[in-house]
């Protein structure tokens, strides 16, 4: 049985999508993102049958390339880093249509060398192209980028009369709320709204997707989900990793800004938003956007009455062996107040989250790597079973793994067999891997895709972005004017410093005990 056939997925995109020919271009094309992510997805995508029939690749580097070596390099990276292995047929039929442009990111040159090329190309297939861009590079020369694809005329590139050219920004966009509106105002300045694709890879994970489907599809759930039956939800984000290599990155960027901002705030939005209107992207966002704007300013000063928590690790133990503390990594200066940790308590002030505390955590050098969602939902009235201690009643909970294993699991309680009553908590578990098979798209493919043939639900908005940063620059603020004061230390291979624990405590609320 073929891959295809397998997944309904795929089954369902090749019946009901249908690509025009395009021609992608990734700026950054010698990057790590490209040759582990997008050139793998490229091929499986080709693999499957759902790149247009007319597909070209060109990409863009700084460093003088020769088509023949690109296409090497990208064969290299599908042979290492591909889901599945390479199929010398398919790939025969991809390379052909793979090229490789050198130029300086601010040079308006190259930008006019990369439309004549562009234009040979359509000249020779006696045809146009859909444009798609594809900004993979440092958050630096975003900005040069799109202002030359503006310049050039390829941000308004056209088929038949059709607009026909597409922008897609990986994160970070911005880092702070002013810059992400600097960046936001360049990009409408050359692209309209409707044109860009503002990345984040979560939203392509499956088990995200299916957020929208758990809530709305299952009659079971959607009733309860509000302040009259959820007692808590709690988001975990959690590497495992360090920061390795990328000590001088991520010095200046830290877990709040690295992975709360951005996927764990998106997360959040498709668990609180609304029902939409109908299954249009535009109308996904909005309601994405409405319960970001709902949320509360956070409280900051006093340790123990504010929202947010920033930590450091420390030396500790990962898998047995001894890893140095994030001062002791390479690249880090000593003075550094970056934090590796972050934990907000957020409050959503609308008609059905009022009340209902949402907390939020990220770290790296964790007990584990883990994506968590879990929707704690209110005790039972203890009528019934109080005072009765051979009954262990624990509250519902609903978890949501993104990944590594995902899937979802549902808490609850049962009576043990016996002659007694007794009860104790149990686990209803459902696994893509086991239902579906391991070997289900990964998540660039499925943007890629959708950015391919125009469907933007999985993408974030301009506003979006800057309702996020608007809770996020703030606490950024705050912390750079503290330095190195209220900075807490957790040691690497634990779950966090203990001072997050009392995010919880006022609503007597503790962190969920991940795996156990």
């Amino acid at each position: 049985m073929s891959d295809t056939q397998r997944h309904p997925f795929l089954e369902g995109l090749s019946k009901h999508r249908g690509a025009p020919a395009t021609i992608l271009v990734i700026f950054g094309a010698s990057g790590d993102l490209t040759a582990r992510k997008l050139i793998p997805a490229l091929f499986n995508l080709s693999l499957d049958g759902l790149l247009p029939a007319d597909f070209r690749l060109i990409g863009y580097g700084r460093k003088p390339i020769e088509d023949k070596a690109f296409r090497k390099a990208a064969r290299a990276a599908i042979d290492e880093f591909s889901r599945r292995p390479i199929d010398d047929q398919v790939w025969k039929g991809v390379e052909s249509g793979v090229y490789y442009h050198d130029g300086d990111y601010s040079d308006p040159k190259a930008f006019k060398d990369l439309a004549k090329r562009i234009h040979k190309i359509e000249k020779d297939a006696g045809h146009g192209f859909q444009l798609v861009f594809y900004v993979s590079t440092p958050p630096g020369v975003f900005a040069p980028i799109v202002e030359n694809l503006g310049k050039c005329g390829l941000a308004q590139h056209k088929v038949q009369g059709e607009l026909a050219a597409k922008v897609i920004v990986e994160k970070p966009f911005g880092h702070d709320l002013g810059s992400a509106r600097e960046l936001n105002q360049v990009i409408a300045n050359n692209f309209q709204e409707k044109q860009v694709y503002r990345i984040d890879h979560y939203l392509g994970k499956e088990t995200v997707q299916n957020l929208l489907v758990a809530r709305f599809a299952n009659a079971i759930f959607e009733p309860l989900w509000n302040r009259e039956y959820v007692d808590c939800v709690q988001i975990t984000v959690a590497e495992s990793v360090g920061v390795g290599s990328r000590g001088g990155y991520y010095d200046e960027s830290g877990a709040l800004r690295d992975m709360i901002q951005n996927h764990t705030m998106q997360l959040l939005s498709l668990i609180a938003m609304e029902p939409p209107v109908s299954q249009d992207p535009e109308s996904i966002r909005d309601e994405k956007v409405k319960v970001l704007k709902a949320i509360q300013p956070v409280e900051l000063g006093r340790s123990d009455s504010s929202d947010v928590i920033r930590a450091r690790y420390t030396e500790g133990l990962m898998g047995g062996k001894r890893v140095p503390g994030y001062l002791s990594e390479q690249g880090i200066p000593a003075d550094s107040s970056t934090e590796t940790y972050a934990a907000l308590r957020l409050s959503i002030n609308n008609w059905r989250w009022k009340g209902v505390p949402f907390y939020l955590r990220s770290g790296k050098r964790m007990a584990r790597r883990v994506s968590e969602i879990a929707i704690q939902f209110k005790r039972p009235p203890g009528i019934l079973f109080a005072g009765d201690r051979n009954l262990d009643i624990s509250s519902n909970v609903l978890s949501i793994q993104v990944q590594p294993d995902e899937g979802m699991t549902l808490l609850a309680n049962s009576k043990i067999p016996g002659l007694e009553t007794r009860t104790q908590p149990i686990k209803m578990h459902f696994r893509y891997a086991t239902t579906f098979g391991s070997n289900t798209p990964e998540a660039y493919e499925r943007l890629i895709l959708d950015a391919i043939v125009g469907d933007s639900t999985l993408f974030i908005r301009g506003d979006e972005t800057e309702a996020s940063w608007k809770l996020i620059t703030p606490i950024l603020d705050y912390w750079k004017s503290a330095g190195n004061h209220g900075v807490s230390e957790y040691a690497a291979g634990s779950w966090g410093p203990l001072e997050s624990e009392r995010l919880l405590w006022k609503n007597q609320h503790e962190w969920r005990r991940i795996g156990v």
